[in-house]
């Protein structure tokens, strides 16, 4: 089975300096994929110049002559810009030419032209971004929602935390992962109305529910998942990406004060490479959008070739394991139903009207 990705080339930070030779590069690893990129037809050539000849006959070129920018709307890139290379690498997605896109573009542009194309999942209210965060136990965390929901409601957190758990287990090979929820202690009494209730419903699906955890917790790898509402997951997401290069530069300054930390940092060299190694943000680059009618994979705009290409590959393992078969196989009504009614509406009414409450 040949794995068909198609590549918004000219999104991110780099563009075509980036996205193309991390394609080559998988290409070369894979051999069983093809590419389709997306983009300025005679820029695609000119990084295509000296490809080795047994890759050209996997690779297909597809012109775009618009770009979403950084700072395009959501109104630009959906209806001004239709001829955007993000739109029309979406479209071959929709089109079944590819088994998956992945772009280093605008995440809002990205997301709304990914739901209106590809339209959700039956039984899925919301999509959610999904991604990998290290953890001490160097298995990385899943973490979503990253930013597509801002308000969610309890129903939206358990589908959340349904999507993840198939996720987590088509790619990842783990048959029952571990599911938390992100709250602000770890008692069941802790947080707001939304994360009580969904903790709730957590409690009485089939998943393997761990209980709340703590922010603390997405980095030691205390459970596979780690469920929240976009805006937490996305200021979560933020602040560990800053404090990381934080540390980072001052762990470079520190050891570039004088000639003496400049040769103790050359002693350490190999544990500081180790280190670096383990923290590796590009490591887990390669978020994905779930709950869509395909597979599409959006990487950190200023991914480098590296980055881009574990991008690549998540994209290359998700839709060779059928991701997306199987979200849709577990939101199928037989699958679904494993909540008590009363349960259900319990947890409504309580939402609702909070005085029925005991």
């Amino acid at each position: 089975m040949t794995i068909t990705i198609s590549v918004d080339v000219m999104g991110g930070d780099h563009g075509i300096s980036v996205t193309v030779p991390a394609c080559l590069d998988l290409l070369h690893d894979y051999e069983d994929t093809e590419v389709l990129l997306v983009g300025d037809v005679g820029a695609i050539q000119k990084a295509l110049k000296k490809v080795s000849s047994e890759y050209k006959h996997r690779i297909k070129v597809i012109g775009a002559t618009e770009t979403i920018g950084s700072d395009d709307s959501i109104e630009i890139a959906l209806r001004k810009k239709k001829d955007s290379s993000m739109r029309i690498a979406i479209e071959q997605v929709k089109e079944q030419t590819a088994d998956a896109i992945v772009s280093a573009g605008n995440t809002g542009a990205l997301m709304a032209i990914s739901r209106y194309l590809l339209k959700t999942l039956n039984g899925i209210d919301r999509p959610a971004i999904a991604t990998r965060m290290p953890n001490q136990k160097g298995t990385g965390t899943t973490v979503l929602d990253l930013g597509a929901n801002s308000d969610c409601e309890p129903f939206h957190l358990l589908q959340f935390a349904e999507m993840a758990n198939v996720m987590v287990s088509v790619i990842d090979g783990k048959a029952r992962p571990t599911i938390g929820l992100l709250n602000i202690g770890e008692e069941v009494i802790k947080g707001n109305e939304v994360v009580k209730l969904a903790g709730e419903l957590l409690r009485q699906s089939k998943l393997n529910f761990y209980g709340n955890v703590e922010g603390n917790d997405i980095f030691k790898g205390t459970t596979d998942v780690v469920v929240c509402d976009g805006f937490v997951g996305n200021v979560a997401l933020k602040t560990s990406e800053g404090l990381a290069s934080m540390i980072s530069q001052m762990i470079k300054e520190e050891f570039g004060r004088s000639l003496l930390t400049r040769f103790l940092a050359f002693l350490v060299l190999p544990i500081l490479l180790r280190f670096r190694k383990r923290v590796d943000h590009r490591a887990y680059n390669g978020a994905m959008l779930l709950g869509l009618k395909g597979l599409v994979i959006k990487s950190h705009g200023s991914a480098d070739k590296y980055a881009f290409y574990v991008a690549l590959v998540r994209a290359y393992e998700a839709a060779k394991n059928h991701m997306v078969e199987n979200i849709e196989k577990a939101f199928q009504p037989a699958q679904v139903n494993d909540i008590e009614p009363v349960v259900k509406t319990q947890v409504f009414a309580a939402h609702e009207h909070p005085e029925i409450k005991s």
